[in-house]
């Protein structure tokens, strides 16, 4: 059997396409905080509620409803966007103009708040969502047996990310959304909302969250605490991207996650904290991030 550095090829492979696995979550999930970051200036520290909110919903719709998993992958997202946009346009917008610290600590409290209504309703213990039987099963690749479903959510991300990035990057909307942060008064001159561009952005960054939470559904257990668990990594992971760099979150996103699977097959002691250890790193030589601009 073939080996590197002691580790049978087998192993490391079936480890680097789990940590792939896994950066494609940190990659999503640091997308939309990044959208959120880079065009609102706030620092959504609600992120991970929203992506509760968008397992729970899920499966709430399949509970109440019988909705399968691919009717719940449309309508979760967009009423996790919805909701997003109602308390964006009644209470976040209100905090625009002042030190970025009081939109934190809104969204802090407003984690708080969704985390403990779910945890007092639903308790702590996780609840089960089934995976869509058009992807049960697995693939057998030589060097380990893979889930459809784990290989769905890396292409289903992979999409995602392209997208959401062409959108912001290259249409004319996208153009709109990055005028209207820059000089607000003059995009509103030429006769564009720009109160509801912000409002959009805003549900479109937690309506990415919502929508990996319904992908994360299968995988990890609906858990109130599911959001708090997988938040301080994502905000590491923008950070080592640059804050508010769309490209360097997804990037970041699966670079992290495959350098935490290769930490977990040659030094497994490190593996939850070798992101932290990158960021401080990155922090050190590039204050702004690896793709951040420097203010």
């Amino acid at each position: 059997m073939t080996m590197i550095f002691g580790i049978p090829l087998p192993a490391l492979l079936g480890q680097l396409l789990i940590g792939f696995i896994n950066g494609s979550f940190y990659a999503l999930l640091s997308l939309g905080l990044a959208v959120i970051f880079g065009l609102l200036r706030v620092i959504n520290f609600a992120h991970g509620a929203q992506y509760m909110l968008g397992a729970f919903t899920a499966y709430l719709v399949l509970a109440y409803t019988g909705l399968g998993f691919w009717p719940a992958l449309i309508v979760a997202p967009l009423i996790v966007a919805m909701l997003s946009a109602v308390i964006e346009r009644t209470m976040l917008s209100r905090l625009y103009d002042l030190d970025h610290l009081y939109g934190l600590l809104f969204t802090f409290g407003l984690a708080l708040i969704i985390e403990g209504t779910f945890r007092y309703y639903f308790g702590a213990a996780g609840n089960p969502y089934p995976t869509p039987a058009l992807l049960a099963g697995g693939t057998n690749l030589g060097f380990m047996f893979m889930p459809n479903y784990r290989g769905f959510v890396v292409v289903a991300s992979l999409v995602i990310c392209i997208s959401t990035w062409l959108l912001i990057e290259k249409t004319r909307l996208g153009a709109y959304l990055r005028a209207a942060t820059e000089n607000p008064q003059l995009v509103q001159a030429f006769g564009v909302n720009v109160p509801l561009l912000l409002t959009l952005t805003y549900a479109l960054g937690a309506g990415l969250a919502g929508l990996a939470g319904v992908l994360a559904a299968p995988i990890y257990q609906v858990s109130p605490l599911m959001g708090s668990n997988l938040i301080i990594i994502v905000f590491a992971v923008v950070v080592i991207g640059g804050m508010g760099s769309i490209l360097g979150a997804i990037i970041s996103g699966y670079m992290l996650g495959i350098l935490e699977g290769l930490t977990k097959v040659f030094y497994p002691e490190a593996s939850n904290i070798v992101v932290f250890v990158i960021m401080a790193i990155v922090l050190m030589i590039r204050p702004a991030g690896l793709f951040g601009k420097e203010a």
